[in-house]
């Protein structure tokens, strides 16, 4: 499997199932042959999927898989939610495509309700499809308001397959490609496995990124792209108090920092926005999978200045399917659901209980090194063996395939330097007892596929 916007440094993994274990073949499903592989050097999984309810696939073959990925870390309502899908057969009945200049009644108050969900600063929404695009269109208004080019991001960031996206990604798919856009610039993660940097430590990370920052800037920053929660770079969770000494440095260099929360947005990390848990309001925020529960539907948020600005530069970013009311439909419905069920304690609750379990797994397997992250997205590393018996990686891939076997679906992160670590984001409606039964299997994986 991919990352959301389709990283090929993931792997496919697989949890929990009614059925008994079972071999499962790795070959291509029946048809592929006439599909582009698009991710790197991997492939496709094993078995079609027929139709899927809550946090359960179902192959065609009758395989029961509880998704761990909410399918592309997307579904945070659960595939098939009852109230997404009659909005979809509502909306597609009245409306649901338009010419991009006109506006609907879905489009308008999906922007005011989203408006009413965020800090004062953030009051004004561009509704598109994708986090790329969406990551797209932040940074090419970033640049014609600050009148800048360079950009600066995570060493083990993911942001998108598009031009200035991929430009800003750095865990994977730079190499073959030809050149990037000029101004890109790296900042190195503050994490390290097995205890949290210091505050003294990060920040002296950053003096030393900075110098270097400085040393190869041409003085024209434009922004900051970062996710609160490094997803693909393997769970990092930024240290408390890091992104705001983060925003500083960039701003008192003219940038703007733009977050990017395509995961970690709406609810996920026990937040609504995993920036509150700094204080931190983004010059541009930018939400995409959750927003649409796993239909294509993304945003772009920024404050009333800075939007009256951009515009007044001439800010163009006229695509297809900008504004659309279907998908702008179901993001309104998206959060009633979040608003009504309370999910952001929801996902407090659950994760607690899903990083109880994986920590016992800690304990009970020396082959994991750790688990981190917060709420409903957490990450699971994996460590060699000190035997020389297997890489973090190749432990990986076996714990993938048994957990598919299992009846299991997750996804495993592997960067270099990093073990494999394996990404876990249930819906947030996901039921205890379907943690539970997630830890069984993973349990039982990892014994099978380090013994």
């Amino acid at each position: 499997m991919l990352d959301d916007d389709g990283d090929p440094s993931l792997a496919s993994s697989s949890m929990t199932s009614t059925l008994p274990a079972r071999e499962v073949s790795v070959v291509a499903p029946e048809g592929a042959q006439h599909l582009i592989r698009y991710s790197g050097r991997g492939g496709f999984s094993p078995e079609l999927v027929e139709r899927a309810f809550g946090a359960t696939l179902v192959t065609a073959s009758g395989h029961e898989l509880l998704d761990f990925t909410s399918g592309q870390m997307s579904a945070i309502l659960g595939h098939a939610h009852p109230e997404i899908v009659a909005t979809v057969r509502r909306q597609v009945g009245e409306l649901d495509h338009l010419y991009s200049g006109m506006l609907s009644r879905p489009v308008v108050e999906l922007a005011e309700r989203l408006a009413a969900t965020l800090p004062e600063g953030l009051e004004r929404s561009l509704l598109l499809t994708t986090g790329a695009e969406a990551n797209e269109a932040a940074l090419r208004m970033a640049k014609l308001v600050t009148g800048g080019h360079e950009v600066l991001s995570f060493s083990r960031s993911w942001h998108g397959m598009t031009a200035g996206a991929a430009a800003a990604t750095y865990s994977a798919g730079r190499r073959g490609y030809g050149p990037v856009a000029p101004g890109n610039l790296a900042l190195p993660v503050p994490h390290r496995t097995g205890a949290p940097l210091t505050e003294a430590e990060w920040r002296a990370q950053l003096d030393l990124a900075f110098e270097l920052v400085d040393a190869q800037s041409v003085g024209a920053l434009a922004a900051c792209i970062v996710e609160p929660v490094l997803s693909s770079g393997g769970v990092l969770d930024l240290p408390p108090g890091y992104l705001g000494e983060l925003a500083a440095r960039v701003r008192a260099r003219g940038g703007l920092l733009v977050l990017d929360e395509a995961q970690t947005g709406l609810c996920r990390t026990g937040d609504w926005y995993a920036f509150q848990r700094d204080g931190v309001v983004p010059d541009i925020l930018v939400l995409s999978k959750t927003l649409g529960a796993g239909l294509p539907l993304a945003a772009v948020v920024v404050g009333a200045e800075l939007e009256e600005r951009a515009h007044e530069l001439g800010y163009l970013f006229f695509t297809t399917h900008v504004s659309d009311p279907l998908p702008a439909a179901v993001g309104v419905t998206v959060l009633d659901v979040l608003q009504r069920e309370g999910l952001d304690e929801r996902a407090r609750e659950v994760g607690g209980r899903l990083r109880a379990g994986l920590s016992g797994l800690v304990s009970a397997h020396a082959c994991v090194a750790e688990v981190r992250g917060r709420g409903l997205l957490l990450g699971l590393e994996l460590a060699g063996d000190p035997d020389g018996r297997w890489t973090a990686d190749e432990l990986g891939a076996r714990v993938t395939r048994r957990c598919y076997e299992l009846g299991l679906h997750m996804n495993i992160v592997q960067l270099p330097g990093m073990g494999g670590t394996f990404r876990i984001a249930p819906p947030l409606t996901v039921a205890d007892a379907e943690v539970d039964r997630a830890l069984a299997i993973l349990d039982e994986a990892l014994a099978d596929s380090a013994s």
